[in-house]
C-alpha cells in the first residue's frame, strides 16, 4: 500500500510514481488574486487557469495520465465506423466489469442525458442516494423528479461511519410502497457520493439495493464515475474484501446493476464516457440516441486517441497503487486541517477534502451563499481554486425561492498524481490562516443568475468590502510573502 510510517511515527502518503514532465505554476500576489476574483464574479469557474496556483476545482479531466496511456494513444485507429480502437476499449470494459454491451459517449453527463432520454417520463421519480447537479438537471428537463434516500449518517458532517454514501434500505422500501414501482424511473447509486463529501457506498448496500430492485422489477443504475476511490474504500474498510482482488470487486458491482455508466474524465483518467449493460432491451433503447446526440456507435463523440488512453486507464483502475493516490492525499489534507481546528467532512472520502463552510463561516446567513463566499476567500488567501458545493450549486424552487442546501461545503479536489505533499501542506496552512481570520469573510449576492446550472457561469459580488479587508490582513500577517 502507498503509505509509510516514518521513524518519528508520522504516517505519510507516498507518491507511487515519479515526475517526468512538469508544468510551470504561477502564484500571483494577494492583491492580484483579489482583483482576478472580482473579475471572475466571485465564481471560481470563471477564473482563468493561468491566474490559479493550485487547481483543486475538480478531478474531472485533470488527472495525470500514465506513460502507458500516452503510448497507447499512438496506436489509435482513426475510423468513423468500426474502429479497432472501439473494440479494444469494449473488451477492456467487458473484462473489467463483466457487462456485455458498451455505448460510448463524450463524457459522463452525456451518458446521463442518454439514460434520462430512455428512462425518464413526465411525473416519474428517480430514487438515489444523493443527486449530482447535472443528473438532477437532466432528469427534471425530461419532466421527472429526484428523491434522495441516503442514510442519515450521510448528511452528518462529522461521523465515524465508513460508508456514508449508502442508501437507507428502509427509505427505499417506503418510497417503493408509497410511489409504486411503475412511477419509479430507476434507482441510482452514485459511487463516491460527490455532493456529500466523496463518501463511498458499501458492497453490502449495493447487494441489498440490487436484491430489492430485482425483486420489484425496478431498473438499477450505477454511476461509476468515482468508482476508483470507492473500490479503494471497499477493499480497505469492508472486512470481507480485504483479500479480494480489485477486479473481482469491480465485476461483482457490474453484475449487480442493470445500467452502469461513467465519466472517463474521472474513471480511467482520460476524456470520454460510456454506458454498460447486459440487458439487450435497455441497450437497444439507449443505442438509438447515441448517433443523434453523440456520434456513431463506435466512437460516440470521443477522439479515438482518448479511447485508447481510456482503455489503459480502466486497466489501471484495478491497480491499488494507482487508485490509492487520491484517497490517501485527501486524508492527508483533511488531517492537516483537522489538526489546525478547521472543520471538515469526516471520515475523509475520495475525490477531495471537503471543508465545512457552514461551521467555518457560521456568521454568514445561508442565503448569502456561505460556501461560495468561503471558496472565493480561499482563492484570495492562497491562489488555490476550490469548488462551491452548497446552496449556489442547487436549483431554485419553482416559486423562485432559494432551495437551501443540506450541507455547505467547499471541495478541494485532489486529482490523481498531480500534487506534491508540500503543496498539500501549503493549502492547509493558508486555509488555517483564513480560519483564524474567518470573521473578515462576508457574504455574496448575485449580479447575473442563469436559470440552469447557475454555479457554472453565474456572477456575484461581495456584500460589503470584505475582500479588501482580507487582503489588508494578509499583508499585515505575511508581509512580502505572496
Amino acid at each position: 500500500m502507498s503509505r509509510i510510517t516514518f521513524m518519528s511515527g508520522e504516517n505519510v502518503p507516498l507518491e507511487m510514481h515519479k515526475v517526468r514532465m512538469v508544468q510551470k505554476l504561477n502564484l500571483l500576489p494577494v492583491e492580484e488574486r483579489a482583483q482576478k476574483m472580482e473579475e471572475a464574479g466571485y465564481n471560481t469557474f470563471l477564473l482563468r487557469n493561468r491566474d490559479v496556483f493550485l487547481d483543486m476545482l475538480t478531478d474531472s479531466g485533470v488527472n495525470a495520465m500514465s506513460e502507458d496511456q500516452y503510448a497507447a494513444m499512438m496506436q489509435a485507429d482513426d475510423s468513423y465506423a468500426g474502429s479497432e480502437t472501439f473494440y479494444r476499449l469494449e473488451k477492456v470494459l467487458q473484462d473489467t466489469f463483466g457487462l456485455k454491451y458498451f455505448l460510448p459517449a463524450h463524457q459522463g453527463r452525456a451518458c446521463e442525458h442518454i439514460i434520462a432520454r430512455a428512462l425518464v417520463t413526465p411525473g416519474s421519480v428517480a430514487l438515489m442516494n444523493y443527486h449530482f447537479t447535472t443528473t438532477k438537471a437532466l432528469i427534471t428537463l425530461m419532466g421527472g423528479t429526484v428523491e434522495e434516500i441516503i442514510g442519515d449518517e450521510g448528511l452528518k458532517i462529522e461521523s465515524s461511519a465508513p460508508f456514508k454514501g449508502d442508501i437507507d434500505i428502509d427509505k427505499l422500501n417506503e418510497a417503493i410502497k408509497r410511489l409504486g414501482k411503475d412511477k419509479i424511473s430507476f434507482v441510482r447509486i452514485e459511487a463516491g457520493t460527490n455532493l456529500v463529501g466523496g463518501q463511498p457506498v458499501s458492497m453490502k448496500n449495493i447487494r441489498e439495493v440490487s436484491r430489492i430492485c430485482r425483486k420489484e422489477g425496478i431498473i438499477l443504475v450505477f454511476d461509476a464515475s468515482l468508482l476508483a476511490d470507492n473500490l479503494y474504500f471497499i477493499k480497505t474498510r469492508e472486512e470481507e474484501f480485504k483479500n479480494v482482488e480489485l477486479i473481482d470487486i469491480a465485476k461483482e458491482i457490474g453484475s449487480l446493476t442493470d445500467i452502469f455508466y461513467f465519466s472517463a474524465r474521472k474513471l480511467g483518467t482520460a476524456r470520454g464516457g460510456g454506458i454498460l449493460t447486459s440487458d439487450n432491451k435497455l441497450h437497444t433503447k439507449m443505442r438509438e440516441f447515441i448517433p443523434l446526440f453523440e456520434g456513431f456507435i463506435t466512437y460516440g463523440g470521443m477522439s479515438v486517441r482518448e479511447m485508447e488512453a481510456m482503455a489503459v486507464g480502466i486497466r489501471e483502475t484495478v491497480d491499488i497503487d494507482v487508485i490509492s493516490q487520491t484517497p490517501i492525499f485527501v486524508e492527508a489534507l483533511s488531517g492537516e486541517l483537522v489538526a489546525r481546528g478547521v472543520p471538515v467532512v469526516t471520515p475523509p472520502g475520495g475525490l477531495g477534502c471537503h471543508v465545512d463552510a457552514g461551521r467555518f463561516c457560521d456568521h454568514i446567513p445561508q442565503d448569502q451563499y456561505i460556501a461560495a463566499s468561503l471558496n472565493a476567500a480561499i482563492f484570495i488567501a492562497s491562489g488555490v481554486r476550490g469548488m462551491e458545493r452548497g446552496t449556489l450549486s442547487e436549483q431554485r424552487n419553482e416559486d423562485g425561492s432559494e432551495h437551501m442546501a443540506k450541507m455547505e461545503l467547499v471541495r478541494l479536489a485532489i486529482p490523481k498524481r498531480v500534487f506534491t505533499l508540500s503543496q498539500i501542506k501549503y493549502t492547509a496552512d493558508r486555509i488555517a490562516w483564513l480560519y483564524n481570520n474567518r470573521q473578515l469573510i462576508g457574504g455574496l449576492e448575485f449580479v447575473e443568475e442563469p436559470s440552469v446550472l447557475r454555479f457554472f457561469f453565474g456572477r456575484l459580488k461581495p456584500i460589503g468590502n470584505w475582500p479588501e479587508l482580507l487582503v489588508k490582513q494578509f499583508r499585515k500577517d505575511f508581509g512580502e510573502s505572496l
